[in-house]
């Protein structure tokens, strides 16, 4: 029995590491798929924000003879938010960013399209254009409400390949810490608000 007795404790120690092993690629495995369902939905929330768009921009083409420098901007920056895709296995603090930067730029100038059209008194009233400006409204809040629940997807991906020893299976089996959603630049600054009541 004693010259068992090594074979046995090796063979126990296998046996652990092996669960151990096995459970923490699999958990981590089901919180990635967790974060990629998130990005999925951060991506179609944007892809429907980008397709309203283009409906108010055509509405607003027809309804009036448009300050065609606003529209230029909204429709180049939409097509700069459209040309950046991101792989949620290998998602980078830089790649983020860069999206984040792209989307902020498209919030701008879809704020200065709203802001221009108050000089258009009949494109206000045109129920096409508030149908549209309600339901991109409604989006941004959806938009919102994705990049909430994706941040909440990265945080137990993030503590479960960081805490020790996890940390040594994530370093060899490439499960990479993942970026959270930080909000836009300049974002940190307070709204200057002006009111011309003339």
């Amino acid at each position: 029995m004693k010259k068992f007795l090594p074979w046995i404790i090796v063979g126990i120690i296998a046996l652990g590491l092996y669960s151990w092993a096995k459970g923490f690629n699999n958990t981590a495995v089901t919180l990635n798929e967790n974060v990629k369902e998130s990005w999925g939905n951060v991506q179609t929330a944007y892809q429907r924000r980008n397709d309203l768009i283009g409906n108010l921009v055509k509405t607003v083409q027809g309804a009036a003879d448009f300050e065609r420098k606003t529209l230029t901007e909204v429709i180049e920056a939409r097509a700069k938010a459209t040309s950046i895709s991101i792989d949620p296995n290998n998602i980078t603090p830089e790649q983020l960013a860069q999206y984040n930067q792209v989307q902020g730029g498209l919030s701008g100038a879809l704020k200065s399209l709203l802001v221009t059209v108050e000089r258009y008194p009949d494109l206000k009233t045109n129920q096409n254009f508030l149908k549209l400006q309600d339901e991109l409204t409604s989006t941004e809040n959806t938009i919102q409400t994705a990049r909430t629940r994706y941040n909440e997807a990265i945080k137990p991906y993030n503590v479960h390949v960081n805490t020790f020893p996890n940390t040594i299976l994530a370093g060899i089996l490439n499960f990479d810490e993942k970026p959270y959603f930080d909000s836009e630049a300049g974002a940190d600054k307070p709204v200057d608000v002006e009111f011309d009541f003339k």
